[in-house]
Order: C-alpha cells, then structure tokens, then sequence
C-alpha cells in the first residue's frame, strides 16, 4: 500500500469589504448607497454632528493573508464621522501579512471624521494597512490612528511585529499629508530615537483652513498624565503625535482632543 503524502492544512483567509455613499441631506447627508460583503459590515447612526458611520470586522481580528476594506464617498456639503466599532486586533502571522484598504472621497464643502479605535497588535503580527483620503479643494477632514502594542492589562508583550502603515490625504490630487510608518521588531527596542519604551502611539490631523490655529489650544490639552505628546500646525494643517506606556492613558487623551477639534460629542461606540 502507498502511503499518502503528507499535506498541511489549509487555514481559512477573512474577507471583507464594506462601501458607504452619502448625498446632501438633512442632518449632514442621507445614505444613498451601501454595499457589503464577506466579514465586513457597516451600520449608520444619527449623530449631532452628521451621520456617525460604524464599520465593522465580524472575523474577530486580522491574522496572516486576511483582507480588509472599508470605503466612505461623501457628495458635495456632507459632513459625517466614520468609526470602527471596537478595537481592530492584528494577531500572529504564521507568513503573509494581513492588508488593510482604507479609501475615502470627500466632496465640495464636505468634512469627514474619520476616527477609528485603536489597532492592537500582538506578538508576531504582521499587517499591512493602506489609508488614503482624497479632498475637493475645499473639503476637510479630521483623521486618527492609533496603535496598541499589547494590553498591558492582560500582560502581554509584543517582541515581534511587523506593521507597514501608510496614511496619504490629497487634495485635488496634491498630497496634503503623507505619513508612511514601517515598524519592525528592531524598532521595538531601538531606544529614545524611535519609541522609548511607549507601547501605545497616535496620530491626530486635521487638514481645513485655518486649522493651523488650533496649535495653542491644543498644546494647552497635552497634560493626560501618562502621556507624552506635541502639536505642529501649517499650512491649513494641524498634527498631533502622542506616546504613552498604556492604551488606555492614550486614548483618554485622545477622547479629550477629538472632543476639541469637532462639534458635539463623541462618536456613539467611542462612549461605550
């Protein structure tokens, strides 16, 4: 009798995309079109400051060879808030790196806030994530991310990881802002130059005119203890960068900054 040959076992992908399309409308814009499938959802909510946009991963997290997109088209004078509805997890890779597409239009006069939950990574994750939101000549946005190097309340210690992560806004085809991060495991313990022990990070940016004159406000904010951080505007721009020890000393902080930069309160799931 002939012996099989020996196969390894195949291991289920995730996929999912998930396509919002907003009009002008009542309230900051009325949906027009929704389109979703595989692991991705998306769930629209009346909010005080437009139509608050929620996105959703039913896989659970992201491992190796998982695909993910999330798309958001706002017409000329919306305005409206995208979020994730819990954390995006980024867990073990056994090779392939998991993708992330992130791709947002905002029309004429329209403002997007796009403000997803931190992204928590695990030992030995790998995940590529690509986020580009491109602007009418007077449109605006207000743009998070946030990174979580374990949960220091659960004990866990990230030594490997591999994160590429590319955030680009344009306007009229211009870039605007281009900020592209590769973070590797030498980078974890590379000292003052890089990280300097934090194990939480985040970007803030608001492009709109006039933006660069949020600066003083902001830096008068910078005080979560806990958290280190600096603001810089120019040019129709406002960046925020902060470190912390935790995620959740950071994402205090960063409830405290949102809740300046924008009217109304927090999105809904950002309550929760």
């Amino acid at each position: 009798m002939t012996a099989c040959p020996a196969t390894s076992p195949s291991q289920e992908r995730s996929f999912g995309a998930a396509h919002v399309t907003l009009l002008p409308g009542p309230n900051g814009g009325r949906l027009d079109r929704l389109h979703q499938k595989g692991s991705a959802k998306a769930f629209l909510h009346p909010g005080p400051s437009g139509p608050e946009i929620v996105l959703l991963n039913t896989s659970g997290g992201l491992t190796g060879g998982d695909r993910l997109s999330y798309r958001l088209d706002l017409a000329a004078g919306c305005r409206a808030t995208g979020t994730t509805q819990t954390a995006e997890r980024a867990y073990r890779s056994t090779g392939a790196a998991a993708r992330v597409t992130v791709h947002h239009r905002v029309a004429s006069g329209a403002h997007l806030d796009w403000l997803p939950q931190e992204t928590i990574l695990f030992d030995g994750s790998h995940l590529n994530r690509e986020t580009a939101i491109e602007l009418a000549k007077d449109a605006s946005c207000l743009i998070l991310e946030s990174i979580v190097l374990g949960r220091a309340a659960m004990g866990e210690t990230v030594a490997r990881t591999a994160l590429c992560d590319t955030r680009r806004i344009m306007r009229e085809g211009k870039p605007v802002l281009v900020e592209p991060l590769h973070l590797t495991t030498d980078a974890l313990t590379a000292g003052p130059a890089i990280l300097n022990g934090a194990r939480a990070f985040a970007t803030l940016a608001l492009v709109a005119q006039g933006a660069e004159d949020a600066a003083p406000r902001v830096r008068d904010l910078l005080d979560e203890p806990g958290v280190t951080g600096g603001a810089s505007g120019f040019d129709g721009k406002l960046v925020i960068r902060l470190m912390a020890g935790d995620g959740w000393p950071l994402r205090r902080q960063i409830m405290r900054l949102v809740s300046a930069l924008r009217p109304g309160p927090l999105p809904r799931v950002w309550q929760n």
